[in-house]
């Protein structure tokens, strides 16, 4: 009887024993089987967007200013000193190639050439006599020991002496005869007269620092602009261009090239270009300032990139090249630009990669994966 109640009694002992180890048995064991594992994150490999460069000859389009300037103009002065006698024509007439302008008068200049043909027809009168004595010793000396040699060489010598003479006062009386001539003053070509700076009475000259007109062609017009230095090259031989003048709003002018410069500006490094512009009706005048629209091309293809991968620094411009799995940074110039493209110099291939959003924080080489 005693024996079963002890047994009784330590059985619950023992139950809450086993409670306690399995509950610490079970804290101390994993997590379940329903929770999952921890999965370890690999790092991204950092790509940029890129393009292929650009190798192209594209036509493009600019616009410069330009002005127009008659196709000859020259300020007209007297080439001997006289008293302008006669005006014939006034600001705004209209003249053609060898008109009667203006005439001098030089009343020493009359008696000068007056006294030349004198002389010249007295020294021709010797020359004449010479001529005949020396032909009648020849006729003499036909007949042995008539004339002896020494008479009939005199006689050559005199002759020739006269004929040289005659030559001289011929000349002197034709320079004469020329200055005359510029007492009359001429239209050098077809123009108008922009400015007369004389009246009648007054005195002209080559000591006058005054034209006595100005005179200009207004027929025919040059077109004349400054090409910058960055376009020089792109000028070809038949370039066509339009133009646009502020007196004429919304008409349009044509005009091709005529002729360049050939070098650029020392100054203001540029190519200056000339169009040549019919002007029949004096539509245009002289004078006039244009816009001028050119179509230019390139001579050859070069390297062409998006406006935006070019990279702006304080050590200067540069693109960034993604080839072969590297990055590299190119030093560049920039050329034109048309639309969003730009044209760039620099040490390029066909095959290039360009990075399209460059930043500075971008590190050359490699990238990493």
């Amino acid at each position: 009887m005693y024996q079963s109640i002890s047994k009784n009694r330590i059985s619950p002992a023992l139950r809450a024993l086993t409670i306690i180890l399995a509950f610490v048995v079970t804290a101390c064991s994993p997590r379940g089987k329903g929770q999952k594992p921890t999965q370890n994150t690999k790092p991204t490999t950092v790509s940029y967007p890129t393009a292929p460069v650009q190798f192209i000859n594209p036509q493009y389009e600019i616009s410069v200013p330009g002005e127009l300037n008659p196709y000859e103009q020259v300020s007209i002065y007297a080439k001997v000193k006289g008293f302008v006698k006669q005006l014939y024509v006034d600001r705004g007439d209209r003249v053609h190639k060898g008109q009667l302008l203006a005439l001098l008068e030089a009343p020493e200049m009359e008696q000068r050439y007056l006294s030349n043909k004198s002389n010249e027809q007295k020294i021709y009168s010797d020359y004449l006599y010479a001529k005949q004595a020396y032909e009648r010793l020849v006729d003499a000396s036909k007949t042995t020991g008539a004339v002896a040699d020494i008479e009939l060489d005199r006689a050559k010598s005199t002759m020739e002496s006269a004929k040289s003479a005659y030559q001289a006062s011929q000349a002197g009386t034709a320079h004469s005869a020329q200055l005359q001539q510029y007492l009359r003053i001429t239209a050098p070509f077809d123009g108008v007269i922009t400015q007369r700076n004389v009246s009648v009475g007054a005195l002209a000259g080559t000591d006058s620092n005054i034209p006595l007109f100005l005179m200009a062609q207004g027929n025919k017009l040059r077109l004349t602009l400054s090409l910058p230095e960055r376009h020089a090259t792109s000028v070809q031989g038949d370039m066509q261009a339009t133009f646009t003048v502020s007196s004429q709003p919304g008409k349009i002018f044509d005009a091709a090239l005529s002729r360049t410069s050939g070098l650029l500006n020392q100054q203001d490094r540029s190519l200056t270009l000339e169009f040549d512009v019919d002007n029949p009706s004096d539509e245009l005048q002289g004078g006039d300032y244009a816009q001028v629209k050119l179509i230019l091309q390139r001579k050859k293809p070069s390297f062409w990139v998006s406006s935006k991968s070019i990279l702006h620094t304080q050590s200067g411009k540069y693109i960034m090249t993604l080839d072969d799995n590297a990055i590299k940074r190119i030093a560049i110039k920039e050329g034109i630009r048309v639309d969003t493209l730009t044209e760039v110099f620099g040490n390029l291939s066909p095959e290039n990669h360009i990075i399209l959003k460059p930043s500075a924080e971008i590190q050359e080489g490699p990238l990493k994966n």
